[in-house]
């Protein structure tokens, strides 16, 4: 394709008349945003945020990913307060709009993921290159979700698990890799451990199965690291505090519970 821009599509998405103009002409003003996303809306409940996406993604600092308006299975109402643009960490894949030199530049989507945290690995390559991320929720578009995997699904638990893994090695600063991942493999381990204690062997053994791959691919993976290890940067849009921590423990469950010294 020929074009200044690629938009990445689900085939789940509705959009909205004019939708892509207004990002388009931000975009156009702004060269330094690489990738941008709208606000995302649930299809079959309109007032409510869609689980991917929401208004602007994020990580923190271990790698879990939330939104402005979703925090893990928490959805918020649509009250508009999200309206603002903003800075984010990732745009959904669901409904992506990039610059193509750039898509080009940092290889495009990472086919090993199949699905799910591709498009946040994306953006995090996009990052290192010194270009920025955001969502302009005066565009919004509506997502119906789960089409590709079913929610709750084996093989959804096992990717989301495992490709999370893979995107922390592939791009996280030499200083910071193995602390992360020791950390995020104990938290895995704690997560497996409830899952067994309410008898839910099917995300057990997802996540059992989603370690062993990783480590089944550790080489591999290390060589995509090692590949643009010279772009690897610290980037100040990630939360700098655990989700899990704010969320299951301290009660936080909206994204504007969130305490940020970013932004």
């Amino acid at each position: 394709v020929e074009a200044p821009y690629y938009v990445l599509l689900n085939q789940d998405v509705e959009v909205t008349p004019n939708w892509l103009d207004t990002i388009i002409l931000e975009m156009d003003i702004d060269n330094s945003i690489g990738a941008a996303q709208p606000k995302i809306l649930h299809y079959n409940d309109k007032s409510k945020f869609d689980y991917a996406g929401a208004s602007g993604g994020y990580i923190d600092k271990y790698g879990y990913p939330f939104c402005r308006g979703r925090i893990f299975d928490t959805l918020e109402q649509d009250n508009h307060q999200y309206d603002g643009k903003q800075q984010i960490f990732w745009a959904s894949g669901a409904c992506l709009i990039l610059r193509s030199e750039l898509y080009q530049k940092v290889g495009g989507l990472d086919h090993d993921f199949f699905a799910h945290m591709e498009e946040i690995d994306l953006c995090w390559k996009i990052q290192n290159l010194g270009y920025k991320i955001y969502v302009f929720p005066e565009s919004v578009v509506y997502h119906v979700g789960g089409s590709s995997l079913n929610y709750g699904s084996y093989k959804k638990i096992y990717l989301n698990y495992r490709n999370n893994l893979v995107m922390l090695m592939k791009n996280l600063p030499s200083n910071k890799l193995y602390s992360t991942l020791i950390i995020r493999m104990i938290l895995d381990g704690i997560s497996a451990l409830k899952s067994l204690i309410s008898f839910d062997f099917k995300t057990v053994k997802a996540i059992f199965m989603a370690h062993v791959s990783f480590y089944s691919l550790f080489v591999q993976n290390n060589k995509k690291r090692k590949a643009h290890k010279n772009k690897l940067k610290t980037i100040n849009t990630i939360y700098p505090k655990s989700i899990v921590f704010e969320y299951f423990l301290k009660g936080k469950k909206k994204f504007n519970d969130l305490a940020w010294n970013t932004f």
